[in-house]
């Protein structure tokens, strides 16, 4: 019998947990629904899912010491769904170690597609079970990692190496959002200063090489005040 994605949902909303746990099990997914912080907590100790749904404004816990908590005990993706909108929230919860968020409403097809991308990077090299992928595609853009060489179209992209370390970066975490001082801290290191503008800068320079229209990327999308996604692979 095929093992089932198991997922642990944390969500005080009857309606919406409904909803997601409805949609998952659907697709195949183990649905088990927490509608407090304390019970959610515990599903994720003795459960050790996949993953989980988290939403930050429960009745008992605040979501960001949810988080806080399993970090100290657990790898698991954790991906944030709130009503809360403003920028500063999902930096902190990025920071703190969510691996995604997603601000309500929310459609299925979104749901679905971030958490095959958390579930992707919870297999990525030093994870249990996880390989390493040499190659990135989406649509024309192709990254051969173990080549360094990035083309779209079938066409050498020449990139500067920072250039190259932020493509890399990006690319090995699509579909996710990564903060501006985590791409800082990865590529230039724990000590650079936190201004991001040498970040945009670079990136600038980056879509006017790989973009067809830089105001308009197609690969590199901007997540206001947060940071950058790359889209997903093909």
């Amino acid at each position: 019998m095929k093992h089932k994605i198991t997922i642990v949902v944390i969500e005080d909303e009857k309606n919406i947990c409904n909803f997601i746990e409805t949609t998952l099990s659907t697709h195949g997914y183990k649905v088990m629904s927490a509608y407090t912080g304390k019970d959610g907590l515990s599903y994720i100790a003795s459960v050790c899912p996949d993953a989980v749904l988290l939403d930050l404004g429960l009745p008992d816990v605040d979501g960001m010491d949810i988080i806080k908590q399993v970090r100290e005990f657990s790898s698991v993706p954790i991906i944030v769904i709130s009503a809360r909108t403003q920028e500063s929230e999902k930096v902190n919860a990025l920071d703190k170690g969510a691996d995604d968020y997603i601000t309500k409403p929310f459609g299925t097809d979104e749901l679905l597609a971030r958490i095959r991308t958390a579930l992707r990077h919870s297999q990525l090299p030093g994870s249990p079970g996880g390989s390493p992928e040499s190659v990135y595609k989406s649509g024309d853009l192709v990254i051969n990692f173990d080549k360094r060489l990035v083309t779209v179209g079938g066409t050498d992209i020449h990139l500067t190496q920072i250039e190259y370390k932020l493509v890399s970066l990006l690319a090995q975490n699509a579909g996710r959002v990564l903060t501006y001082d985590y791409i800082i801290n990865q590529i230039w290191g724990p000590y650079a200063d936190s201004n991001n503008q040498i970040l945009r800068v670079n990136m600038a320079h980056i879509r006017r090489k790989m973009e067809a229209s830089p105001a308009e990327p197609k690969y590199i999308s901007t997540e206001i005040g947060v940071g950058y996604r790359m889209k997903e692979s093909d």
